[in-house]
């Protein structure tokens, strides 16, 4: 007959009352039940642990060395348990968060101080990957990715914006209108990458002047428009910088979507990062959508007095955040 560790609660509490009556009372079961346990333990140990003694019960020499451990044993238990509360309940520890490398880079970054003054004990680990990063073998805590994912049972997710893309050029391209893109030189990415709703705009437009330039980051392709060696379609985040004018309204957005795997989601630090995230995500709309007013305004042509000016000396709407 195994031994049924259940029990070491009621031998603990038959040690500490005396009586089958009072360690009854203090587990709100019967006596019989205290009695019924303390015989099946000491069927499964083979071994007297207590000793009658006019109604009340004292340890034998076996109990007490038992007990003497299951003592120790249950205040590790409710150590952990007290441990794994506070974890569970302190914005404190480590966070794993995915995305693509920009979006890290350009948008997360510069705003991590204010995250850091408030959560001081927070260890945030930023990993840039276009890959899925698995939330089952933990490669993640949280994502954001841009497509909204397939469903997955496991996973809590929440659109918290857009990130619109627009065409930009260095200053020798600034007079070019939209029927002259065709004939000039554009910027891409590598094919391993021509999935990309990004790279199948491009491949829709079938420059003649060719794609003088195909790279795989989005900070690259930034800095080869930056130095005039093409037209790029860029997300509006990453373009507006100087030494870039942008030549179009916005010409595609992308679904911005948080994921977080359903087991982590009442854990305080994930959720806190999370709802951190969305806020900072609805706070910068307009500039994560391109737009011009909060939430972006996509489709508008840019203002008269946009055209030709370099993207980061545009006057914004008064209502449009800037960081």
């Amino acid at each position: 007959m195994a031994f049924d560790w259940n029990d070491i609660l009621v031998l603990l509490a038959l040690e500490q009352h005396g009586t089958l009556a009072a360690a009854a009372r203090a587990l709100a079961v019967n006596p019989t039940t205290v009695s019924r346990r303390l015989q099946a333990a000491e069927r499964a140990l083979q071994v007297h642990l207590f000793l009658r003694d006019s109604g009340r019960y004292r340890p034998t020499p076996a109990g007490q060395v038992l007990l003497q451990r299951a003592a120790a044993l249950q205040g590790d238990v409710q150590g952990m348990l007290l441990a794994a509360r506070e974890e569970a309940q302190s914005v404190a520890g480590s966070v794993r968060l995915t995305s693509v490398e920009f979006l890290l880079a350009h948008w997360l970054i510069p705003q991590l101080p204010a995250l850091a003054e408030r959560h001081p004990q927070l260890d945030l680990q930023l990993l840039g990957d276009n890959r899925d990063l698995s939330f089952t073998r933990r490669e993640a805590d949280l994502a954001l990715r841009l497509a909204r994912p397939q469903q997955d049972a496991a996973l809590v997710m929440r659109k918290v914006g857009e990130l619109g893309y627009a065409v930009y050029g260095a200053e020798r391209f600034a007079a070019a209108q939209p029927a002259d893109w065709p004939r000039l030189p554009w910027l891409g990415y590598d094919d391993s990458l021509g999935h990309l709703p990004e790279a199948r705009w491009l491949q829709r437009l079938d420059p003649q002047g060719g794609v003088r330039l195909r790279v795989t980051a989005v900070t690259s392709l930034q800095r080869a428009c930056q130095a005039g060696l093409g037209l790029a379609l860029l997300p509006c985040l990453v373009g507006e910088v100087p030494g870039l004018y942008r030549l179009s309204a916005v010409e595609l957005s992308r679904e911005l979507w948080l994921l977080c795997h359903r087991d982590l989601r009442e854990t305080l630090r994930f959720r806190t990062l999370a709802d951190w995230l969305a806020e900072r995500a609805t706070a910068d709309a307009a500039r994560l959508s391109g737009g011009v007013g909060p939430g972006g305004a996509h489709g508008l042509e840019c203002p008269p007095h946009h055209q030709g000016l370099p993207s980061h000396e545009r006057h914004p709407e008064p209502s449009a955040k800037h960081p």
